[in-house]
């Protein structure tokens, strides 16, 4: 049987009776009690690192247990969380669950010791089994860029709150049973141990070593003509971003610094690993992808770069804080003109602000200003040594750029 029986509250009295209760509004209790559930909570806080201050939100929504509802099947946990709304809010945390072919990896993996099931079986997963199954090129533990979240609440952060408070849960269940991992990854604990058993119960048989192809020539190769590319394949499962690539030292009648060879060619490794990983923006403009690259790296590297690209390096600060917070739409936000949308839309946030002043778009009072971008959303930006610059990430509700964090 695939699914798991769903469990309700803290206080289930079926598998899920060993999780802790929350202990009322005031609870401050840890997530993460194993190696492998802090594991999956960096995960998500990677992926939570342009608005940090949802996860708080989302532990305090776990703590007081606010999930009513959760079941684990695999690729995905389905979830009722109730908000602060009547209606509780529906959401859905996905993780790639492994093809048949690579479940076979990993029982190799599992049944190479018997101690290892043992382990599992008693509540624990050992870390040799995490790195045998990384050996063969796929990884148990989620990355950043595998946890997808889905909530039907108005709030466009990913994750948002409630989907936050469903992923500290999961750590709940991961802590209690290991199993649970392996079932998000596509297989039930009945389902392991019956194939366990039967590969027990069978000789081994010689692997058969095929032949590499025979390789040609790279002339021909690129006179070959290109027909239709081939869909990207999806990365290595592993938390880990590319680390930086290396490169020979290239002529010097090229005049090219072999660091800036290596930088280049390091954001371009990481770059294709954010778009085959569904995070990244398909097509940049030179400002964005100037953008980008300036919120990637320090001061130092910043200022290089703003020399080389000939944009003042004050200003290309700004870019560099409008894509960490806002991603294209921050940076729109900041370079656009003012606009002339319908004026009701400004109705509401001009009532929030004390003496603000209305312009095309944007309403500003003293140093602090909101802005609707052309993506419907609110950015609020702060006024520093006379700068306008994005100061928090971008929501659909003005009143909740107000106020402080």
């Amino acid at each position: 049987m695939n699914e798991r029986v769903p469990w309700q509250g803290w206080r289930d009295k079926g598998d899920n009776a060993g999780l802790p209760a929350a202990r009322g509004p005031g609870s401050r209790r840890p997530f993460g009690a194993t190696w492998w559930g802090r594991a999956w909570l960096d995960a998500l806080e990677h992926r939570a690192r342009l608005d940090p201050n949802r996860l708080a939100r989302g532990r305090s929504y776990a703590r007081r247990g606010s999930v009513l509802e959760l079941t684990v099947t695999p690729g995905a946990v389905e979830a009722v969380v109730q908000g602060s709304r009547t209606t509780p809010y529906q959401v859905t945390v996905r993780v790639q669950a492994f093809s048949a072919s690579e479940w076979d990896a990993v029982l190799d993996v599992v049944s190479a010791q018997i101690g290892r099931v043992a382990a599992l079986l008693d509540g624990e997963l050992p870390p040799e089994v995490v790195e045998d199954v990384r050996a063969a090129g796929l990884d148990l533990l989620p990355g950043a860029g595998e946890i997808r979240t889905n909530c039907n609440c108005p709030d466009f952060a990913v994750p948002c709150k409630h989907s936050a408070a469903v992923c500290y849960v999961i750590t709940d269940a991961l802590d209690n049973d290991p199993f649970e991992l392996l079932l998000l990854r596509g297989r039930s604990k009945d389902e392991l141990l019956a194939a366990l058993r039967a590969r027990r119960g069978t000789s081994e048989t010689a692997a058969v070593v095929k032949a590499a192809p025979p390789g040609i020539p790279a002339r021909i190769a690129y006179q070959a003509r290109i027909g239709v590319l081939p869909v990207a394949p999806r990365p290595l499962r592993t938390a880990r971003v590319p680390a930086a690539v290396q490169a020979l030292d290239p002529p010097r009648a090229s005049g090219i610094d072999v660091r800036d060879l290596i930088a280049l060619a390091t954001d371009a490794a990481q770059r294709a690993w954010e778009l085959a990983s569904g995070d990244g923006v398909p097509e940049l403009t030179f400002d964005q992808d100037l953008a980008r690259r300036a919120a990637g790296v320090g001061t130092a590297e910043l200022a290089e770069l703003a020399h080389r690209s000939g944009v003042p390096a004050r200003q290309l600060t700004s870019w560099a804080a409008a894509w960490r917070l806002g991603g294209p739409g921050g940076l729109a936000a900041t370079l656009e003109s003012p606009s002339n949308p319908d004026s009701e839309a400004f109705a509401e946030a001009a009532a929030l602000l004390p003496k603000a002043v209305v312009e095309g778009n944007r309403v500003t009072a003293g140093k602090l200003q909101l802005r609707l971008g052309s993506d419907g959303l609110w950015y609020r930006f702060d006024q520093h040594f006379g700068d306008w610059t994005l100061s928090r990430p971008p929501s659909p509700y003005p009143q909740d750029l107000l106020g402080s964090e």
